[in-house]
């Protein structure tokens, strides 16, 4: 049984400790929501080509994300993905919606964003990776490559030039732009005649992959050189790169975790929940948004790595 002076000393200690909640509850403002840090939520995105400033079903767009993140929310149209790198790195908005290959600039430019979702295809692609197709066993391996014609797209063309030079260079493989044994096509269907022609031994072209990198082959360019009429039985695929993922849906690192968990939440349910919502947001990949991380956009930086080395 406590005595008397237990008693007191138990009732003084309370007391101070409520004098105390009370004193800390006045004196130190409570830490602000992050919506009040924030105020109005920008999404940045590139404006359609030919579209001005207008972004089709833009209300019904503003309302989405404005419920799922409970705050005001405006879409800045930005001009080109140069100007949407800029006004995410100095913070005039907090999310923006990339290319791959742009994504990797803004990742490269100042470290302070990261992806949230990317899109899928309908038949589960996540991504494309570059090939070196033959034909007929004219080239016999990759070491062989310097004897032979290899037919490759555009300079600028990311899935026939961009994306086979930069895996390559990273295994180790000696190869450059200007290769003599590099035959330059016109285009992708180009370099795809000059290998159905016999003007080229093999080509640099692409496939989609899903996220374990299996190969759907609904598309790409095995596909279209059969569709084209070369059997599938005489084309054979040497060399794959690693997978080059779909542009993300990108926020800044420093943004709130709360905000970047119900950006996902939101994001990754809205082809099963508001169909029309996500045709307005992703026109290209039908099959809906899947998270993504840093690493799924390690070919990308390769390849803006290179082509950066490249101009220095």
């Amino acid at each position: 049984m406590a005595t008397r002076g237990e008693t007191a000393a138990r009732q003084a200690v309370k007391v101070c400790a409520a004098a105390l909640a009370a004193f800390g509850a006045a004196s130190w403002p409570a830490r602000a929501d992050w919506r009040d840090d924030i105020g109005t939520f920008r999404i940045g995105i590139v404006a359609e080509r030919g579209g001005g400033n207008t972004i089709p079903g833009l209300a019904r767009l503003t309302d989405a994300y404005a419920n799922a993140l409970g705050m005001k929310v405006e879409f800045v149209v930005a001009r080109d993905y140069a100007a949407l790198i800029e006004a995410q790195a100095s913070g005039r908005v907090q999310y923006g919606a990339y290319s791959a290959l742009a994504y990797a600039t803004a990742s490269e430019r100042c470290g302070c964003v990261e992806p949230l979702v990317a899109p899928v295809d309908a038949d589960g692609a996540v991504g494309i990776r570059s090939v070196l197709v033959t034909r007929d066993g004219r080239l016999p391996d990759l070491a062989a490559m310097a004897s032979h014609r290899i037919a490759i797209a555009p300079a600028e063309n990311v899935a026939g030039a961009l994306l086979p030079l930069a895996a390559l260079s990273a295994e180790g493989v000696k190869i450059a732009q200007d290769s003599p044994f590099l035959a330059r096509a016109a285009s992708a269907t180009a370099a795809e005649t000059m290998l159905a022609g016999g003007e080229a031994d093999a080509l640099f072209g692409w496939e989609p992959a899903d996220a374990e990198g299996r190969p759907t082959r609904s598309k790409g360019t095995v596909a279209r050189l059969e569709a084209a009429g070369i059997p599938w039985a005489s084309l054979r695929v040497l060399w794959t790169s690693g997978l080059l993922r779909y542009g993300p849906h990108a926020v800044r690192s420093d943004l709130d975790p709360e905000a970047k968990r119900r950006l996902t939440v939101f994001l990754t349910n809205l082809r099963s929940q508001t169909p029309d919502v996500y045709d307005l947001l992703e026109g290209a990949h039908p099959g809906g948004f899947a998270p993504a991380v840093q690493k799924d956009y390690a070919m990308a930086l390769a390849i803006v790595r290179r082509e950066a080395a490249g101009k220095e």
